[in-house]
């Protein structure tokens, strides 16, 4: 059973709980082989596991890493849908795996992400690229906002959005952001028809990872559908003629062979759901941009 609520009360904590439900967990060193049924639950400033055993508290701040679906190998016989919560304890690397139902595991992932991400103030340069051209934009403070797979950045001077289902790249880079070298995110994302970079920075390390993993989440994901897709030339041609040339352009125009061969090409991409139909025409999927960025970056390496 899921509950989220705003409110307080009696339980394991008297704190603002934002995740309660049931399902078996495993800790580091806990001394039995098996895991445990019991208790999950959330707080902004910390994860409770209860069991009739007792209970485990982990602080939000020591959370390092978390990984969906991931189960550590000796662990695999007993977790299926899972989460695996990585964090330090009196010095020492400690994890958490919690299962439940398919449903409850990604909203829990959603809250585990939105506990350490909301309300973060980040340095954001937005956007750093516009298609293939650097734009000088300011670097400047923002607020970051998490929800439902989307990123919203408010501050004065900027405002926008990264929708994670856009995202085509991303990777860790050292920037000089108001004359001071840090890590920070360069993400490539597709909002419309042409791809923007943002680069995004936290005062935190710990932090900095986290928002990689929540990046990566959504990316490999993709990257995983594309594992067994295989393509065609033409189909390759296709789709780097869609990327290129943006809304409002009929395929047709854009490949040398007979129309009812681009058609075929077409329908094959649609099933293979690269492309799709929007309201300008046809038009690059999630997958779609992933594949054609792979492909350029083959072309220009």
């Amino acid at each position: 059973m899921w509950l989220v609520t705003g409110g307080r009360g009696g339980g394991p904590m008297s704190e603002r709980v934002i995740a309660d439900f049931v399902g078996q967990f495993f800790v580091t060193d806990m001394q039995r082989e098996e895991p445990v049924r019991g208790r999950i639950v959330m707080s902004p400033k910390r994860l409770v596991l209860v069991g009739d055993d007792g209970k485990v508290t982990i602080p939000t701040s020591a959370m390092f890493d978390i990984a969906v679906g991931h189960v550590p190998p000796e662990m695999r016989s007993f977790f299926s849908d899972s989460i695996t919560v990585a964090y330090r304890e009196s010095g020492q690397r400690r994890m958490a795996v919690i299962e439940a139902e398919s449903d409850t595991v990604d909203k829990f992932a959603t809250v585990l992400f939105k506990a350490h991400l909301n309300g973060r103030t980040v340095t954001v340069q937005h956007p750093a690229r516009r298609g293939g051209r650097v734009v000088d934009s300011p670097v400047t403070q923002a607020r970051l906002s998490v929800d439902a797979g989307v990123l919203q950045f408010s501050g004065p001077d900027v405002e926008f959005v990264i929708d994670l289902a856009t995202v085509t790249n991303f990777e860790k880079e050292t920037r000089t952001l108001d004359g001071e070298s840090r890590p920070a995110l360069s993400v490539r994302h597709v909002p419309e028809t042409t791809a923007i970079v943002s680069v995004v920075a936290l005062p935190s390390e710990r932090v900095m990872n986290l928002l990689g993993r929540y990046f990566r989440l959504e990316y490999s994901d993709i990257v995983e559908d594309l594992a067994d897709v295989s393509l065609s030339d033409e189909e390759v041609q296709v789709l780097v003629g869609i990327y290129s040339a943006g809304e409002g352009v009929d395929p047709m125009e854009m490949v040398a062979a007979d129309a009812s061969q681009t058609t075929m090409v077409l329908n094959g991409l649609r099933e293979k759901e690269l492309v799709a139909d929007g309201d300008t025409g046809t038009v690059l999927t999630p997958k779609g941009r992933v594949v054609v960025n792979s492909r350029l970056e083959e072309i220009n390496s």
